[in-house]
């Protein structure tokens, strides 16, 4: 494998993580972070404490608060920050990256203002740049303890999705390429709207029916509004989109799941986020989603009812009760044209 001089930037627990791999594939990193604590941690601890502790930072990794010493001669930029500093940060990077570098982005949501991807952020800021969306199944906590894990590059130049798959792939971290990027990122954003309200279920005290209910349907809503947008439904049967909602659903070590189990056990959003210490994409994708598919004519009825316990105070009772009670339908979209009814 080729070594090649990398650029994360963002130094929390997937940045860190991120910064591992790719130190253990042979790759010289450095990180950015725009906290200084965090710059002298990882020099002089040689480990995230706050986020990963327990897991030594290899000596191939340097972490930095410039961010023009972070891009400086790099051949790859890794975006690990959340979804809503993409832009500002983007601001900061268009001076440093000139040509048509690869930048590759693990970040999942909807930019709140104005309901863009990241790729399509960085579109805007970074033109030159050759975008590749990074999505799947895939806690930090459990790549940086090598635990086997697989991914998705997306993107609209197949040699930008092959280049970053030959980078990170490892015999712990298998990468597929995939062109539709539009399904990519819009799986790895809209499914922790249904972590969030899967860990709601949890904090009601239902169990595995609701839950499995939750991430069937969310699903469907998500793959319903991703084929209205351009993205391929196939897409939403990988790893991108149920094999990504499957482990956000499902695990502990989701900040979704785990502000949702305590918005359900009667507390605030202020105070869940609060208690949660860490970003939660979920409620900051929520709003643009649910204008989204207002605006596009698309049913989502799961995202709805978690816009009107986020930011119009409904009682998650009465938000189950309302799903559960909607209008009689079918389950598959196209069933009642089909010949197989008599």
């Amino acid at each position: 494998m080729v070594k090649r001089r990398i650029s994360v930037i963002g130094a929390g627990s997937m940045g860190t993580a991120a910064s591992i791999l790719l130190a253990k594939n042979g790759h010289s990193v450095k990180m950015w972070s725009f906290l200084k604590e965090e710059v002298e941690m990882i020099n002089r601890m040689r480990e995230q404490i706050d986020k990963l502790p327990g897991i030594m930072v290899p000596e191939g990794v340097v972490c930095t608060g410039d961010m023009e010493e972070a891009l400086k001669d790099s051949e790859l930029v890794v975006l690990v920050i959340p979804t809503q500093t993409i832009r500002q940060n983007a601001v900061k990077m268009a001076g440093y990256i000139k040509d048509e570098r690869v930048v590759a982005c693990f970040s999942k949501g909807l930019e709140e203002a104005t309901g863009l991807r990241p790729s399509e952020v960085i579109a805007q800021e970074i033109p030159n740049a050759q975008f590749v969306a990074l999505s799947g199944p895939c806690h930090a906590e459990e790549l940086a303890r090598d635990i086997p894990s697989a991914y998705v590059a997306a993107s609209e130049k197949r040699y930008a999705a092959e280049f970053i798959q030959n980078i990170f792939m490892s015999p712990k971290f298998r990468v597929y390429t995939n062109p539709d990027i539009v399904g990519v990122e819009l799986g790895g954003a809209l499914k922790n709207i249904i972590a969030l309200c899967a860990g709601i279920s949890d904090g009601l005290g239902f169990g595995d029916n609701t839950k499995a209910a939750l991430m069937t349907r969310g699903i469907a809503e998500i793959s319903r509004l991703g084929v209205a947008m351009g993205a391929n439904a196939q897409t939403f049967g990988g790893l991108a989109g149920i094999g990504d909602l499957i482990v956000t659903c499902t695990s502990m070590h989701s900040r979704n799941r785990r502000a949702g189990i305590l918005i359900g056990q009667g507390k605030t959003l202020k105070d869940a986020l609060e208690e949660v210490k860490m970003v939660v994409e979920g409620v900051s994708t929520t709003r643009p989603a649910y204008e989204l598919a207002k605006r596009m004519n698309v049913s989502m009825p799961i995202t709805a009812e978690a816009y009107e316990i986020l930011f119009n105070g409904k009682n998650p009772k009465l938000a189950v009760a309302d799903l559960m009670m909607r209008s009689k339908t079918h389950e598959i979209e196209d069933v009642v044209h089909s010949s197989v009814w008599l």
